[in-house]
């Protein structure tokens, strides 16, 4: 009886967070369930919520149906570099706006929140207008440059580095330590829970980046894993189990950087104050 109640009371304590875990991982579950059902399951009415026998081939499929070490390598170039991109953009830019006094700094500021609240769909055409004109278009570094610059990474950075003690940087700057080797030797360790943070969701957009890479490029040499696996679905072969597999070959990248991250995400929103 007692183990009853103490059952109840934790389903009703927990009721809200059961219901929020159910709706999250549900349609990944029915997304892992298709990629290893076979054709006739898939199209079962009413459909099954299992399957009798895994069909592992479909990742087979799914990974030699395209080139897609290719797309992955892309999909790697572009997230690797919009990485590195933001390491000598947004961390000088945030340290500057958390540790220095300047004319318009504020003004400058508001810009930078500002492109928050700008639609990344509203960019697109005249970026791609403008790439066509200095001729850029399909060449790697067309899918870099746009987002090497994060007015919310430049936000959340700013944040962590007003919360360093001044003693701290006034001793540095005594030992005749230059401001690069203050932001590189002293900041970046200290905010780095927010730094890796900022790295994981810039590695889940540009890694799930649909929309830039197909509007900005023309040809599959530079063309991503987002865009290169859509040729498995086609009009002539209709095989949602292996569209399913090679989605779930996508996401297995993104789970394990998220795993070896999670406890830095949680101290950095602790760190800026971020409930």
């Amino acid at each position: 009886m007692n183990k009853g109640l103490k059952v109840a009371r934790f389903l009703s304590r927990n009721a809200v967070n059961i219901i929020l875990i159910f709706i999250f991982l549900a349609p990944f579950y029915w997304m892992l369930l298709t990629a290893i059902k076979t054709a006739g399951e898939v199209f079962q009415m009413p459909p099954k919520f299992y399957t009798d026998e895994i069909q592992w081939s479909n990742f087979v499929e799914a990974f030699t149906s395209i080139d897609f070490l290719h797309y992955a390598k892309n999909s790697a170039i572009m997230t690797l570099g919009t990485l590195a991109g933001q390491v000598l953009v947004v961390i000088p830019a945030a340290y500057a706006f958390a540790r220095y006094e300047f004319h318009g700094k504020k003004f400058f500021f508001g810009l930078v929140l500002a492109t928050l609240m700008i639609p990344g769909q509203l960019i697109v055409l005249p970026i791609f207008i403008m790439y066509v004109k200095i001729g850029l278009i399909n060449k790697m570094i067309t899918l870099i440059i746009p987002f090497v610059a994060s007015g919310l990474a430049i936000f959340l950075l700013r944040q962590t580095f007003m919360q360093v003690p001044d003693a701290v940087l006034e001793a540095a700057r005594l030992d005749n330590a230059s401001e690069f080797k203050i932001i590189y030797t002293i900041m970046m360790p200290m905010a780095y829970p927010t730094i890796v943070t900022i790295g994981l969701f810039t590695f889940i957009n540009t890694w799930n980046n649909y929309l830039y890479p197909l509007v900005w490029t023309t040809n599959d040499d530079i063309r991503t894993l987002m865009i290169g696996i859509q040729q498995l679905q086609s009009a002539e072969s209709l095989n949602p189990q292996v569209v399913m597999a090679g989605n779930m070959l996508i996401v297995v990248p993104i789970i394990i950087v998220f795993i070896f991250a999670r406890k830095q995400i949680v101290r950095a929103f602790s760190y800026t104050g971020i409930k």
